[in-house]
């Protein structure tokens, strides 16, 4: 079995910069492809892949930008190797990963996997806000953090892996983004490949994020979620409608605190207050205890109103997808 590393990459030269090195520490005996695809970028990183040619093998490729799946396939269509490991720019490995999932793949092989998540501790304090609020128990976002059924993931396209014969049955990731990982590992189920979540196969995930992208970012995946359901009913999941309950809940309980029934108010309070002491034993930091306040009140809002608009327009109006919302799709 040999690897390709999949990474796209769009004005991101300092990034790609730090998941290369950590490529060039890999604990790994095997040779392994590396497939550098630049999607249309006004800031080139060649000048920076140059430097790596003669410590890794790598492949450089610049193709007009048409998001980030297609390049994925671009990718994936000019590798070598014959199992795939899809990762985004801003991630960074740790030396033993290579060898956590050629362990996994040996015990038990699958056709494509996933795995979670972590931060560093040279992230910044914000990062590692966010970080929490997209991988704790806490949230929703557990599932990336690896709470979800190990044997039915849906791997998420910054940390995955894919089999060429899988790539070949399936021609990879469609046009939507984001949920076009979702939307594969859907497909590959029902073609009859199988998904699995490698525990010890994680990254350290930067996420190149303020504020304001994450929540342009939660608000996408909101809105793609009811268009996921519409294609794929039979998976629709209680859990994908729970930061949007969480919403109304929330001015619910502020409606019934101004009639003086304070008890569903507590309850919210309550959990912010776990967030922020679980957030802060966890960081060992108050600070980013405090930030992951906001992080996961930035994840549910953000969410849930993109879930609520999407549901409306594509669930209750039936619109297609692609006129609602335009800005989710990639024309190819």
């Amino acid at each position: 079995m040999k690897f390709s590393f999949i990474i796209p990459v769009y004005n991101r030269p300092d990034e790609i910069d730090e998941l290369l090195q950590s490529l060039t520490k890999q604990v790994y005996n095997n040779d392994f492809e590396v497939v550098i695809v630049e999607d249309g970028s006004s800031i080139p990183c060649q000048s920076v892949i140059d430097l790596y040619k003669e410590r890794l093998n790598i492949s450089y490729f610049f193709k007009p930008n048409s998001g980030p799946g297609d390049s994925r396939n671009f990718g994936m269509r000019n590798a070598k190797g014959d199992y795939f490991l899809i990762l985004d720019s801003d991630c960074i490995l740790p030396p033993n990963y290579l060898l956590e999932v050629e362990k996994a793949l040996q015990n038990d092989f699958v056709d494509c996997f996933g795995g979670p998540d972590k931060a560093l501790n040279s992230f910044s304090d914000v990062q590692k806000a966010i970080n929490f609020s997209m991988t704790s128990f806490m949230t929703t976002g557990g599932i990336r953090g690896g709470s979800e059924k190990i044997g039915k993931f849906q791997p998420r396209s910054f940390n995955m892996g894919l089999s060429k014969k899988a790539f070949e049955a399936s021609q990879g990731f469609g046009n939507i983004h984001p949920g076009e990982d979702p939307d594969l590992s859907i497909r590959l189920w029902k073609m009859g490949f199988e998904t699995r979540l490698f525990v010890n196969a994680y990254v350290y995930h930067k996420r190149r994020i303020d504020w304001s992208k994450f929540y342009k970012q939660v608000n996408k995946f909101g809105k793609a979620r009811p268009i996921l359901n519409s294609w794929y009913p039979e998976y629709n999941k209680m859990t994908f409608f729970f930061p949007s309950l969480f919403l109304i809940g929330l001015i619910f309980s502020i409606l019934f605190l101004i009639f003086g029934i304070s008890f569903f108010f507590v309850l919210y309070l309550l959990y912010f207050t776990l967030v922020f002491v679980i957030s802060s034993i966890q960081s060992k930091s108050l600070k980013i205890g405090i930030y992951s306040l906001f992080a996961v009140a930035t994840q549910f809002y953000g969410y849930g109103v993109g879930f609520l608009k999407s549901f409306w327009n594509i669930i209750i109006l039936k619109r297609k997808p692609q006129e609602a919302f335009p800005e989710l799709f990639f024309k190819n």
